[in-house]
């Protein structure tokens, strides 16, 4: 769907929730081929005549390009004139003649879920080509120094920090600092003994780590070999299995291939298990969501939103892992923005661009600016409980891959789980990552992530 019919919905949604009589819509959006009986009935379950108005405007978005000439045209038939007249003046381009849409059917493992082939869009992905890269390794403790000399400071009051302001050379003889230092480590030992404030990971393996890595695409897709991510992959395979995750790694696979091995990740009896992870290598893309943004691509060119990836993993789809926190890692973009930055006073060199090597994995994700139905969106949002979702890119910027090294997240996380996974919870780490990677490049990147965690989450070390 073009972006002025997205933005034309979302500034008539709070209008549209509450005038929009949702009752005779349905049979011919199910006639005209906008929704599947399936999506029709799935919709009807949302609730109240409000939260199925909602809920319809929200999935309209993903529908494809005629869904909103053809709901427009629906309205009229209805008697609701006055609601297609609001939408047709809030979108600046002409209104085609209405097409019908063919839904494309998913068998989900005895189950059948629909998505119209034309409901998410796609475009080629570019390759960045650029002269050179900057490596700026993850922050150092306080008294080390990073390869270019300048020194490099974690977060005050972080275990790292404390240990390191007391391991100061002592001219005494009296073995003050390894006494002192003892004091440091079983802070962080109670710490980590507080089933209060942080998760109690117990069970050997810890749980299991899925690894979902898409590098050859097919030719249909317009989706570019995704050079380098085998690097990341057998990365994270090693740094997850020494943290204690049965790790599973699955390459190269179809949406449908996808959704078959969440679901049956999902299906698994965890009861024995502390936790959950996922890792998705691929290229991302733009989708319709109310929780969490983003989507990402088999190698067929059809998406999967991150959205639905998550829920295969909630309490009422996955009983065994209520409570238990669940943990994704995305690498793939959010959109084709290239991010230039802004002059800052800082530590990071500002005038080099990644090298020839790297190249990002791209799709548009453009945050809309008309978005105006934010009290009355933001009044349904559910809470997802004990998930956290970690991204590789800011929403509508490119995520910069390295042919010869890997992704610039990947890479990072990797190293910074190696230096703190022992003494540092999971969320101060992925600030470490956000700061090392916002410091590469020309063209900026930086990660962040949706937590919905309860409590402190630090990696099993042994």
């Amino acid at each position: 769907m073009e972006e002025a019919r997205r933005r034309a919905l979302r500034r008539c949604r709070v209008r549209l929730v509450a005038a929009l009589r949702v009752a005779p819509l349905w049979a011919p959006l199910e006639a005209r081929g906008v929704f599947t009986r399936a999506m029709v009935e799935e919709l009807q379950s949302a609730g109240t005549r409000r939260e199925q108005a909602r809920q319809l405007v929200i999935d309209l978005e993903t529908r494809g390009k005629q869904a909103f000439p053809t709901f427009v045209s629906i309205l009229r038939d209805t008697g609701q004139g006055e609601l297609a007249d609001l939408l047709s003046e809030a979108c600046e381009l002409p209104l085609g003649q209405p097409a019908d849409v063919t839904p494309v059917e998913l068998d989900v493992g005895g189950e059948t879920r629909e998505k119209s082939a034309s409901a998410l869009e796609r475009v080629p992905v570019p390759v960045q080509d650029v002269s050179d890269r900057l490596r700026t390794p993850p922050a150092a403790p306080r008294g080390e120094r990073s390869s270019d000399g300048r020194s490099s400071r974690p977060p005050l009051g972080s275990p790292a920090v404390l240990a390191t302001r007391l391991q100061t050379p002592s001219s005494t003889g009296k073995g003050g600092n390894s006494s002192v230092l003892c004091v440091v480590g079983s802070a962080v030992d109670s710490l980590r003994r507080n089933s209060d404030l942080v998760y109690d990971l117990k069970a050997d393996p810890c749980g299991y780590c899925l690894i979902l890595n898409n590098v050859n695409f097919s030719r249909d897709s317009e989706l570019s070999t995704r050079t380098g991510s085998n690097i990341d992959c057998e990365k994270l395979e090693k740094r997850f299995k020494s943290l204690h995750f049965s790790v599973l790694t699955r390459q190269d696979l179809k949406a449908q291939e996808i959704v078959w091995e969440l679901r049956k990740l999902a299906r698994l009896d965890h009861s024995a298990l502390d936790c959950c992870l996922v890792v998705i290598l691929s290229h991302g893309c733009q989708t319709s969501h109310i929780q969490f943004p983003g989507g990402i691509y088999g190698t067929d060119g059809k998406a999967i939103p991150v959205e639905k990836i998550v829920n295969y993993f909630n309490g009422s789809h996955c009983p065994s892992l209520r409570g238990k926190p669940k943990l994704f890692f995305i690498q793939a973009c959010g959109g084709e923005q290239k991010d230039q930055g802004f002059e800052v006073e800082s530590d990071s060199p500002g005038d080099e661009a990644p090298r020839a090597s790297a190249e990002f994995d791209a799709t548009p994700f453009q945050a809309s600016s008309g978005a105006l139905d934010e009290p009355d969106a933001v009044a349904s949002l559910p809470t997802p409980s004990d998930i956290l979702v970690s991204y590789s890119t800011f929403p509508g910027f490119v995520s910069w891959r390295d042919r010869l090294s890997g992704s610039w997240y990947v890479e990072t996380l990797d190293d910074v789980l190696d230096r703190y996974a022992h003494s540092e919870d999971l969320l101060n780490m992925l600030l470490r990552v956000a700061h090392a990677v916002s410091a590469k490049g020309r063209y900026k990147q930086i990660p962040g992530c949706f937590n919905f965690l309860r409590k402190k989450f630090f990696f099993m070390h042994k």
